[in-house]
């Protein structure tokens, strides 16, 4: 008997029926969309577009505990300084391989010899089209950070295990930052032996 092949997956998409440009920054626009979903609702949808953005798990290995590069700094719209991975905007043009090396030396001054993309995501898409790439970054190097004008960016290495405190009890509040690190959490607990 034939084997079958697997089905690929039904692209549900909705259908457009206008869409209007209500705002058009210099990191982003927003549109209000007159839509006709999937499930047959017509309904009004404000959208964020964004080109993307790109995030950084730079890791220092060769410990027991590996250390995580994490930055300090105030982000005006929580109203409060935030533990982050490095993370930054995917310039027009640019791969998000090439964004995020750029953002890891900018931000930090760190470079690395070993990338790999481990996820893609959606930060809130209820309302933003912004993926985000959060790519594994090894074999570090220090060097001198680049920062924007107005980026004012407190750098440490930080041990895993203190990572992964510091987002239990609420200590780091940003979503790609508890994803990156709870990746990288699991991603060791997964290849410990079972006993």
């Amino acid at each position: 008997m034939p084997k079958s092949s697997p089905k690929k997956p039904r692209t549900i998409k909705a259908r457009v029926l206008s869409s209007r440009e209500v705002y058009h920054g210099p990191a982003f626009r927003v549109t209000a969309d007159q839509v006709l979903e999937p499930s047959g609702v017509r309904t009004r949808r404000d959208i964020v577009h964004h080109s993307g953005s790109v995030v950084i798990l730079a890791v220092e290995e060769g410990v027991s505990d590996p250390r995580v590069l994490l930055e300090r700094q105030y982000r005006y719209a929580a109203r409060q300084m935030l533990w982050e991975l490095p993370a930054g905007r995917i310039d027009k043009g640019e791969n998000d391989l090439h964004a995020a090396k750029r953002e890891l030396l900018e931000e930090t001054g760190y470079t690395a010899k070993r990338w790999r993309r481990i996820l893609r995501f959606y930060a809130s898409p209820g309302f933003l089209a912004e993926a985000m790439n959060l790519y594994l970054a090894r074999g570090l190097r220090a060097g001198r950070a680049q920062p924007e004008p107005d980026e004012v960016i407190h750098v440490r290495m930080v041990p895993l295990s203190a990572a992964v405190r510091m987002v239990m009890r609420g200590a780091i509040k940003d979503g790609k930052t508890i994803s990156g690190i709870l990746w990288l959490s699991q991603s060791r607990e997964g290849s410990k032996p079972h006993r």
